[in-house]
Order: C-alpha cells, then sequence, then structure tokens
C-alpha cells in the first residue's frame, strides 16, 4: 500500500483519496482567456464550451447535452482531446513512481535473500537504488478562440458553439425562435465572409458562379428557416393544429396562406403587423425561392402574377442580388420575431 506522501505531482494535480487499491486524481482544468471551458461531445467528437462559473453550479450528478447531435450523458465524460491528455499525463506520473517503487521493494527483498539447495547456499545480491521523480509540467490548454457566445433563454447557462446547434448543454433543446435567428444570422455571416476574400479570389468566385449561387442558396435557406418556425410556432400554440393543417399540404411555404392559418386560429395578422412594404418584399423573395426551386429561376406567369411590379418577361431568368439577400434576412429577421411574439399576446 502507497503514502499520497510518496508520489510527487505537477502543479495542477493532486491525490484526493483512495478506493481500495484505486487511487483517485485531481486535475485541474484550466479555462480559456475568456474564462469557459472546453467541452467535446463523446458522440459526435465536436467541441464546444461553457462558462466556468455556470459549469461550477451544476451538482455532481448532472447531465449535458451536446449542443450539436443532442447527445445526453454524465458531464465528466465530455472531455475535450486536450484535457484527456494533461490527464493521461497525471496518470502516468503515478504509474511511472508506483512501478519504481515496486522494484526498489522487490530488489531490497532480493538482496536480503538467500537460496539454498541439497545442503548448498548461495546468497544473492542485486543492487537497485530508485532515481528521484521530477513530474513534467502537465500539458497546457490551447483552443479556439470564441466567436459566437449565446446564453440559453430558459436557464440562462453560457455557452460557446463553433458551428450550428440546436441545444443548450444544461437544458436541452432550445427554442424554435432562437434556432431561426442563429440560422439567419449565419446566412449574414456568410455573405459577409465572400465580400471579405481578397480582390483576387473574389474575381475568380464570381466568374465560377460562386456569388450567384450563393445568393440563390441565402433565399432558398430563409424561406427554408421561416418555414420551420412557422410550423412549430403554429403546432405548438393551437391546440387542434391537426384538424386545420389537414388537406393544406406544405401551407407553411406560403406566406398569405400561413397568415390566414394564423388569422383563423385567433391570432393577429401577420401582414398588419409588419406592415406592407416588408410584406412585399417577402413576397417576392418567397416568388423568387419558388421560381429557383421548380423552375432554375426561369420566370413564368405565375411568378409575374405573384410579383406584378416585375417588368421582366416570360422565359428570362430572375437574377437575385446581393441587396436581395440582405433585404431577405432583415424580412425574415422582423417576421420570426413577430412569430414569436404572435402567441404569447
Amino acid at each position: 500500500m502507497w503514502s499520497e506522501r510518496e508520489f510527487r505531482m505537477a502543479d495542477g494535480a493532486e491525490i484526493t483519496g483512495r478506493q481500495g487499491d484505486n487511487i483517485m486524481l485531481g486535475v485541474s482544468l484550466p479555462l480559456d482567456e475568456d474564462g469557459y471551458l472546453g467541452r467535446q461531445c463523446p458522440q459526435c467528437s465536436l467541441s464546444f464550451r461553457m462558462n466556468g462559473e455556470d459549469y461550477k453550479t451544476l451538482p455532481d450528478d448532472t447531465d449535458l447535452w451536446c449542443v450539436y447531435c443532442g447527445h445526453q450523458t454524465h458531464h465528466s465524460l465530455f472531455v475535450t482531446t486536450q484535457q484527456q491528455a494533461r490527464m493521461m499525463r497525471v496518470a502516468a506520473d503515478i504509474g511511472t513512481q508506483i512501478v519504481n517503487q515496486s522494484m526498489g521493494k522487490i530488489f531490497g527483498r532480493m538482496a536480503r535473500g538467500r537460496s539454498s539447495r541439497d545442503g548448498f547456499s548461495i546468497s544473492v545480491s542485486v543492487s537497485y537504488k530508485e532515481k528521484p521523480f521530477y513530474p513534467r509540467p502537465l500539458p497546457g490548454i490551447d483552443e479556439e478562440r470564441l466567436a459566437r457566445v449565446r446564453t440559453c433563454a430558459d436557464c440562462d447557462t453560457r455557452y460557446a458553439v463553433f458551428g450550428e446547434h440546436r441545444y443548450c448543454p444544461k437544458c436541452g433543446r432550445i427554442p424554435a425562435t432562437a434556432v431561426a435567428l442563429d440560422a439567419l444570422q449565419a446566412d449574414t455571416a456568410r455573405l459577409d465572409a465572400l465580400n471579405a476574400v481578397p480582390a483576387e479570389v473574389k474575381a475568380m468566385l464570381r466568374e465560377q458562379g460562386v456569388f450567384t449561387r450563393s445568393w440563390v442558396d441565402t433565399i432558398e435557406n430563409v424561406v427554408g428557416v421561416v418555414e420551420a418556425l412557422a410550423s412549430t410556432v403554429f403546432k405548438t400554440a393551437v391546440t387542434d393544429a391537426p384538424a386545420r393543417l389537414r388537406g393544406k399540404g406544405n401551407v407553411f411555404q406560403r406566406l398569405d396562406g400561413m397568415a390566414d392559418l394564423f388569422v383563423d386560429a385567433g391570432y393577429e395578422d401577420l401582414r398588419v403587423l409588419l406592415g406592407p412594404a416588408v410584406w412585399r418584399r417577402l413576397t417576392e423573395a418567397w416568388a423568387a425561392r419558388h421560381l429557383y426551386t421548380h423552375n432554375d429561376g426561369v420566370i413564368d406567369e405565375k411568378y409575374l402574377r405573384t410579383v406584378p411590379s416585375s417588368t421582366a418577361q416570360p422565359g428570362q431568368r430572375l437574377i437575385i442580388t446581393e441587396g436581395d439577400c440582405y433585404h431577405a434576412i432583415e424580412d425574415a429577421t422582423a417576421l420570426s420575431r413577430a412569430l414569436a411574439t404572435l402567441t404569447k399576446n
């Protein structure tokens, strides 16, 4: 049996107790420069961070959610690769010292022993000198700087993500409105990033159609974000939603149909809440999305009926601009916020 006093520990490591022959180790896990602790999902291996002060308040038996895939398990299992290396260094240091001490005791006994066979005696003397052990400093933690810090609207937990996410690490699935607003912000960031590339790279990307493809994708994303949010809000707020939706197809892809649905259920008219100018721009964005999804952007009579202000002719291809995208994101953000407050009034 070993005594804790026999082991030398690196700064940041300590022996916290024993359970039988098992030695319990404590290893400090440094926070980043913003005061956040790295966490890594044991299921999908993606990393996120939690505010250090918020993490300290969690009970020992707390389960965490992965902010990306939703895997839920004990918080101690969300260990990052760098944290794992730090802990393994401590375990290796203890193991080395246990082996050294064991070898010293074994050879010490051999030096004192005697062997006898058929009356012939020999003495065995083996020299083993245990060298002092000096632990190396523990590996540091050097992780990517925070980019997107979030505060959960339900439990106030502060956390940071490095991609699209759907869960709060403490309380689980985040509100649909937060998901929608994050997605719209991501589209804005993508547009901004394309604008920030060097001029020579920008020219090459433009020639290959990356910009125009990205603008089309943005309009399609915007419609999809609002569609998902409106569906969730309606199905959550309206008790007889299945009956009201029966036979209406994908009504949340149609702006006026969606607005009528909420009005018929007793809620305010989204068209009135947002005003005619915003609703007109949204209608044009929705029509553009439909055109590219179903007709490769080629203008038809249905589009011209929906957007009577258009001067294009049937057969021409609709051109979407960067300005159209920024307007669509701004208007969709207003619509998302209106949807969130619609059922709370």
